[in-house]
């Protein structure tokens, strides 16, 4: 098991995802963005959601180069809350 800090995913509107449940997210982390856009990568289009609800998501990698919270492809914001197709803690 690799432990390390990454920011937490503390809201997720996109109630379409299999990974969202009760307005969170239940992956164990995401990626946001395709390189310019700042979408949840993770977004998987399903009616079956997780059951794993005791699990918080945390974000894994940030493809946006353009967002000033992306260090190295790494997000360095203390949380993010993902929107409907976009994260809302994108800062240019």
């Amino acid at each position: 098991m690799i432990e390390i800090e990454i920011p937490e995913v503390t809201s997720c509107n996109e109630s379409a995802c299999a990974y969202n449940t009760d307005g969170h997210c239940h992956a164990q982390a995401i990626t946001v963005g395709d390189g310019v856009h700042a979408g949840c990568d993770t977004f998987f289009n399903g009616s079956q959601h997780v059951r794993d609800t005791a699990r918080r998501a945390g974000v894994g990698a940030c493809k946006v180069t353009g967002c000033r919270h992306n260090d190295d492809l790494e997000c360095q914001a203390p949380m993010i809350r993902v929107g409907k197709h976009e994260c809302l803690t994108f800062a240019r």
